[in-house]
């Protein structure tokens, strides 16, 4: 009964539309999201399945702009909802940015997809960056792909450990070096580059069909799995950051990435669902 009177009012609209010479369609609402690359795959997959079940309703995901240009343009009005790898700091909550983190996925190590490489160590990393290290075992030289200093995935990166953190302050003195300054930019260098070594997220790798190798970990392999047990120790947080004017459209997307349908997707594309977290507390 319900689906015959929208069918009726559907059809009854497009008469009155046509006889004021008007459009026979509603006009769709946009919700525009942007913000950190490595999240930017799994929303547009979201988004997708989100229109599928909002038919009046379009996603947008702009280009990468990063955790802090996502979070400026939104609290400038240019985007409905921002993509983070960060919480908003005190100056943006003051500003209002208000957020909700939705996942995590594994920070991993990728190469070029043709180099015969399986893993990666501490003691590897520290020589790697600090140039020690100049070839691969097979001898193709090693391209290591930079990021900005200021972006969460150095800063995770450091966090390994001290040794770590002092080798990547001096690859970033080197000249010479590649450097990459959004997620999509690093992998498409890893991707066309022999040799190439690059920082990712296993929800990029996954959601973007990137064409690398992931390493694993001190003898570890990435894995939503090993996140979950504790057994992969390096993970990056996915949040969405909002504000109080959120459209009723935005409001609902959210509301959709939260749901279980919106967690089956998040898992499908390398992430742990942060209410699934919760829920097992």
């Amino acid at each position: 009964m319900r689906k015959g009177g929208n069918s009726f009012l559907a059809a009854a609209f497009a008469v009155f539309a046509l006889s004021l010479g008007l459009p026979a369609t509603l006009p769709a609402q946009e919700v525009k999201i942007g913000g950190s690359g490595f999240g930017l795959g799994v929303v547009k997959i979201l988004g997708e399945a989100f229109e599928r079940s909002h038919p009046g309703t379009k996603v947008r995901v702009v280009p990468s702009l990063g955790s802090t240009g996502g979070i400026k343009a939104l609290l400038h009005g240019s985007l409905d909802i921002a993509i983070s790898g960060r919480a908003p700091d005190d100056a943006e909550q003051r500003a209002g940015a208000a957020d909700i983190e939705i996942a995590r996925t594994p920070f991993v190590f990728i190469v070029n997809g043709k180099l015969a490489v399986d893993g990666v160590t501490n003691a590897e990393l520290e020589n790697i960056y600090n140039g020690k290290t100049l070839y691969w075992p097979n001898g193709t030289r090693v391209r290591l792909v930079l990021r900005p200093q200021t972006d969460t995935s150095t800063k995770i990166l450091r966090s390994i450990a001290p040794a770590v953190s002092q080798a990547v302050t001096f690859a970033m003195s080197r000249e010479g070096m590649i450097r990459a300054i959004t997620d999509q930019e690093s992998a498409d260098f890893v991707e066309r580059t022999p040799g190439a070594l690059a920082v990712s997220t296993l929800t990029q790798v996954s959601a973007e069909s990137r064409r690398v190798r992931v390493l694993a970990f001190n003898g570890v392999v990435p894995s939503v799995k090993g996140l979950v047990n504790g057994s992969y120790p390096l993970s990056t947080p996915l949040y969405l950051i909002t504000t109080a004017r959120v459209t009723s459209a935005a409001r609902e997307f959210v509301s959709f990435i939260l749901s279980s349908e919106g967690s089956r997707i998040l898992k499908r594309f390398g992430n742990y669902p942060v209410r699934e977290e919760r829920a097992q507390r």
